[in-house]
């Protein structure tokens, strides 16, 4: 007999995970690098994809779930997602690192080298998707009516699915700074590793008091809107061929939209 709660589980935590492995995996087949237009391409994908899934998967449950309660609906959301705002701005703010394509390494002063900079970026990206679809799968374990495991499903699919090129934008570059394909391949796997910690511990601390739940999805959509603005749309836009990342956008939005209402 199928198991809702173990199938949300596993899928939540492995789903994105095996996204940003296969990207990664793409190193050994890529040789010769993506184009300016290809990368702009993708990061603008990967936005498309967290903004729509801020939107229908953590910002409207996260108002259903306000509705009827001590305070407005959207008190709740407009803390928490200036919460996740905040946390992401401190964390990029504290943490050494590089972004892909830049030379400017950001954060404190640091004797890192390239590689491990442009890992923690990747760290600082993937750290609220996993948060995002961990604190989804809070709800629906907790029986929230607004989340369902359809809606779990989706949220994880979708940001499988950007994963792969996010994967493949940061490992492919590690090469180019020092690593081997098989230790940029390994970089790049175990930074996705952070998406699951994430997950898991949005999942501990849901789980902790369930009336936090709208804060929370919130709180993941926040964090993820900061990646975005931060760092993934001014990527697209700098140099040429700046179209093609807005492009990436609408295709990305459009996809994420149609899995989370078909599917959520």
């Amino acid at each position: 007999m199928e198991n809702p709660a173990l199938i949300g589980v596993l899928v939540a935590l492995v789903v994105p995970f095996l996204g940003n492995t296969l990207g990664a995996a793409l190193v050994f087949l890529m040789r010769h690098g993506m184009s300016e237009r290809f990368t702009k391409a993708l990061l603008g994908f990967a936005a498309g994809v967290m903004i729509a899934a801020s939107v229908w998967s953590l910002i409207t449950p996260a108002l259903e779930a306000s509705e009827g309660g001590p305070v407005p609906a959207w008190l709740p959301v407009a803390v928490g997602f200036l919460g996740g705002m905040l946390l992401l701005l401190a964390i990029d703010h504290f943490t050494p690192h590089l972004h892909v394509g830049s030379n400017e390494p950001e954060g404190p002063a640091s004797t890192l080298k390239k590689p491990a900079m442009m890992m923690a970026a990747l760290a600082i990206h993937n750290l609220p998707e996993g948060m995002a679809v961990g604190v989804v799968l809070a709800g629906f374990l907790a029986g929230d009516a607004a989340i369902t495991l359809s809606a779990v499903v989706a949220l994880s699919v979708g940001i499988a699915i950007q994963n792969v090129p996010e994967g493949a934008i940061v490992s492919l570059p590690l090469t180019t700074n020092g690593l081997s394909r098989p230790r940029a391949f390994m970089a790049g796997t175990l930074c996705g590793a952070v998406e699951p910690l994430g997950a898991v511990l949005m999942l501990a601390i849901t789980g902790l008091v369930t009336p936090l739940l709208p804060y929370v999805l919130a709180f993941a959509a926040g964090a993820m809107m900061y990646v975005v603005t931060e760092e993934l749309i001014p990527q697209t836009q700098q140099g040429r061929h700046t179209n093609i990342g807005t492009i990436g956008v609408a295709l990305g939005f459009v996809l994420m939209m149609v899995l989370d209402v078909a599917l959520g």
